[in-house]
């Protein structure tokens, strides 16, 4: 229906809006001037579409003289339409999660999987299980035959290498002193002697003592070629400088062992370094007693191993085998010595853990592939879809807030469907059971596939995209009504804050707390109704894993035992007021609430999206924010006299189709208008 040129209110109310009230008196402004044809189609076609009209597009419009319903809903079927769409709802919902989600590179490996250069873990986690910081495993060493090539053997062992313990951990298969503590000079030059290809042939040839055999390390050069170095504590390094005494061996050789503090006293932060070795340390018991398979590098030596070759990855493209540090590429639960596991975020810093199966704890971020930014895109457009998908089958809008319905690609089918991908870096719980999630392989990026989530789910609401993004009860109410409600939360004008000493300043609920009440009286127990999502992640609080009320929990809380081995994250276990003392062992979420409180808890988003739809709110939110989005300009307090309630009843009685709220308004005067 096509709105009258003039804007007179009667008009406007009766015979465009189909109200019954009118104006008493005459017309609200002058007669306006509507844009000529092919201005409104070039409005039109940049607002619905994003570009200019073609030439047949304008040829067509100017043979029919004029621009119909028909023509806005053929321009809302054009997939230009659905892309200006999910750019309109990227907007809204803020769905960008790129700063909200940590990942401090911990579990990313580098390399290329290449015969030279090995896929590894060489990040802070480096330090825990070689030595130091950016090293990698021995990439010319296999694990499996670990006895050759050999690169020290001069002073490795003369009998056979263990490639393994007992329980079928790796252990290293060459050394290098850490230059943090040595200062270490190639024996090929000053002066130069290009026969000096060996510790032996540096001794012999006169070029060190051979009291310091052991200390002369046969370091690996760019082009892989391996050439000998003296390594000596760094006189030039505060951590090496004291340590002056050498420390013989007790074999009578003559050979220096170790280098020590001559004067060490109790504050003394390192009073000993030892000659590399293929030996590694474990770390000690609290009373002192080494602990068996918890290893940890020799102070001063990165201690390799030695690489394997491993089926391709998760992310590979190819689906070529691969060369893969031994460490990385076990798949182990748990620590088979110490039973610790090696499905939580202590996996990069043990030994025994590894990668898991097609490398699913770990990452890469190279030229081919950067697995943590597909993540992130990925969960951003979800929403987007959502949307999309809604507006597309002409569905009621506020199904984006409701359905159960989504879609993912490569990277969300993987992170869904292993629990152990994103260990350490996202808190997802997968949106339904991994039977009913479709199989898209990692590198399909741009294949979507619909499915159903469970039943707790709500729309975009309960997205990792919106969740991640307003990482908090408060952030998520907030966000719900500043997009669907256009309102935002701040005290009346003549709000008062009580008195210093007033008791009412110490008041933990903010629902309650003078001066907080204002706003957190309808943030709490709104913010309630995400109860059931963790806080600065997307984990859904499972009541079956997540009951109301932990007694392991508050018993842990009572004994003192405030972490209870990180098992009670998400309960109450510290009390600051009488309400918390009583609420030990509860889940957090839960405190301070009152039983209609509790409900939207267990209601979810979906019970507060059908309170809203019954006060009007939403629709007359919704109206304003498209008016903006096509008008360019916030409505006017003359429009929204004029149009607000007449678009908002119409957007109702056609179902809420968000197509027919844009028809609408793009054929009102207002939209028509030369401003």
């Amino acid at each position: 229906m096509r709105f009258a040129r003039c804007f007179l209110a009667p008009l406007v109310t009766t015979a465009l809006m189909g109200a019954t009230a009118a104006l008493a008196d005459g017309p609200v402004c002058a007669p306006v001037s509507k844009v000529p044809l092919e201005r409104h189609l070039r409005q039109l076609s940049l607002d619905l579409l994003g570009r200019p009209p073609t030439y047949e597009e304008y040829k067509a419009a100017q043979a029919k003289g004029e621009v119909t319903v028909e023509d806005v809903r053929a321009l809302m079927q054009k997939e230009e339409f659905y892309s200006r769409i999910r750019a309109y709802h990227r907007a809204l919902l803020w769905s960008n999660v790129s700063s909200s989600v940590n990942n401090n590179g911990n579990s990313r490996l580098s390399g290329a999987g290449s015969a030279t250069d090995a896929y590894s873990l060489r990040g802070n986690s480096s330090r825990q299980l070689r030595g130091a910081n950016g090293q990698g495993c021995d990439s010319f060493i296999p694990q499996d035959s670990c006895n050759s090539p050999r690169q020290d053997p001069h002073a490795e062992p003369t009998a056979a290498k263990t490639c393994y313990d007992t329980r079928g951990v790796p252990l290293p298969v060459s050394w290098d002193y850490d230059t943090t503590y040595y200062r270490c000079d190639r024996l090929d030059q000053n002066p130069t002697d290009a026969t000096i290809t060996s510790c032996e042939l540096a001794v012999s040839k006169g070029r060190i003592p051979a009291k310091y055999l052991y200390f002369c390390d046969m370091r690996r050069q760019s082009n892989g070629t391996l050439l000998p170095h003296l390594c000596l504590p760094d006189p030039t390094k505060t951590n090496a400088a004291a340590l002056s005494e050498e420390v013989l061996a007790t074999d009578g050789s003559g050979r220096v062992v170790g280098f020590k503090h001559p004067n060490p006293t109790s504050s003394t932060p390192l009073t000993r370094l030892d000659r590399c070795s293929l030996e590694l340390g474990e770390r000690k018991d609290n009373r002192g007693f080494p602990i068996n398979g918890a290893y940890q590098p020799q102070n001063g030596c990165i201690q390799r191993e030695g690489y394997v070759t491993r089926p391709a990855p998760f992310w590979s493209t190819t689906g070529a085998e691969v060369r893969v540090c031994a460490i990385e590429a076990q798949t182990r639960v748990s620590n088979p010595w110490t039973m610790e596991s090696c499905t939580t975020t202590r996996f990069n810093n043990d030994r025994s853990c590894g990668c898991g199966d097609r490398m699913e704890r770990c990452e890469v971020a190279d030229n081919t592939v950067n697995v943590h930014r597909l993540r992130v895109d990925a969960i951003n457009a979800e929403p987007e879809l959502i949307a999309d998908s809604v507006v597309r089958r002409d569905e009621p809008y506020f199904n984006i807030l409701t359905t159960p319905r989504s879609f993912l690609n490569g990277p969300l089918s993987e992170l869904y469907r292993s629990p152990q991908q994103g260990l350490g870096v996202l808190s997802i719980s997968p949106p339904a059971d991994a039977t009913a999630l479709p199989v898209v392989p990692f590198a399909e990026t741009a294949t979507w596939k619909e499915y159903v989530r469970e039943s707790e789910h709500s729309g975009v609401l309960t997205t990792p995209s919106f969740l991640y993004r307003f990482p908090t009860q408060r952030a998520r109410v907030n966000q719900f009504y500043a997009a669907f409600l256009c309102k935002s939360f701040a005290p009346p004008d003549n709000a008062r804050q009580p008195a210093a000493e007033d008791a009412c300043n110490r008041e933990n609920n903010l629902a309650k707390r003078c001066g907080c009440n204002y706003c957190h009286a309808t943030i709490e127990p709104t913010g309630a109704h995400w109860g059931r999502y963790a806080e600065r992640g997307a984990l859904f609080l499972d009541p079956s894993h997540f009951p109301r009320f932990d007694p392991k929990c508050r018993d842990c809380a009572l004994s003192g035992n405030t972490t209870c081995n990180n098992e009670c994250g998400q309960y109450v276990m510290q009390a600051y007021d009488g309400d918390g003392a009583s609420s030990l062992g509860m889940l957090k979420t839960y405190l301070y609430r009152t039983a209609d409180e509790e409900q939207n808890i267990e209601g979810g988003p979906q019970l507060l999206v059908q309170r809203m739809m019954q006060t009007g709110e939403l629709e007359r939110c919704t109206v304003r924010r498209v008016w903006q989005e096509f008008l360019g300009r916030p409505m006017s307090a003359e429009e929204k006299r004029l149009y607000l309630e007449p678009l908002a009843e119409d957007f109702a009685r056609d179902g809420h189709r968000f197509k027919a709220l844009i028809e609408r308004l793009v054929m009102t005067d207002a939209y028509r208008r030369i401003d």
